[in-house]
């Protein structure tokens, strides 16, 4: 099928336009101190026609850890237990609200194909971050450039994100320094696009 831009997407979003739409899918979390668990995710890509992107995810467990205290929201924090969602079968395990851009300046060395690209995060655990990386060839690679926190969340690091379009379907890893432990896997999914 043929790719046809969002109408109304300002140009400067134009690297990041098969982001654009609804998807849901299926993942997997797991870290240590956190059970391996299977998910349900639902993702909300859209725009108003400014220079950005309005970004939101809902991550659902499938089954909860045995241990209810060891249920952590996206960038690991525990959670105090999991909240049920009337409208899903699943505990939400984790939200997150923000923003893709793209910056008019490109960094000295980023390759003609790629265009610079920053994600900003917020989610309730107290936690609000900036990641930085490139896009192109519908791949995106971030990496942590600050993570701030309240006094009430979790010691969180560093992170990576890795995103890419794969035969149509949104696929995403996720890798995290937290709780003192050095940067490695946390969670991924596979996402298809909801028809609207």
């Amino acid at each position: 099928m043929a790719f046809t831009l969002p109408e109304g997407l300002a140009p400067e979003m134009y690297p990041l336009a098969w982001l654009v739409g609804r998807w849901h899918g299926e993942g997997v979390v797991g870290y240590p101190g956190i059970e391996e668990t299977a998910f349900t995710q639902d993702v909300v890509i859209d725009h108003d026609g400014g220079p950005y992107l309005s970004y939101t995810s809902t991550i659902r467990l499938v089954e909860a850890p045995d241990d209810a205290s060891a249920l952590a929201d996206a960038d690991g924090t525990p959670a105090q237990e999991p909240v049920p969602d009337a409208g899903d079968d699943g505990a939400v395990w984790a939200t997150e609200q923000g923003y893709w851009r793209v910056p008019p300046d490109r960094p000295e060395g980023l390759g003609s194909e790629l265009h610079p690209v920053e994600l900003l995060l917020a989610d309730p655990s107290g936690h609000v971050a900036v990641y930085v990386g490139a896009t192109g060839n519908g791949r995106i690679d971030l990496v942590s450039d600050l993570i701030a926190r309240t006094a009430t969340g979790a010691e969180v690091t560093a992170g990576k994100r890795l995103y890419g379009l794969v035969q149509g379907e949104l696929m995403w890893a996720h890798d995290l320094a937290a709780f003192g432990h050095e940067l490695q896997s946390y969670a991924s999914a596979r996402l298809s696009r909801v028809a609207e």
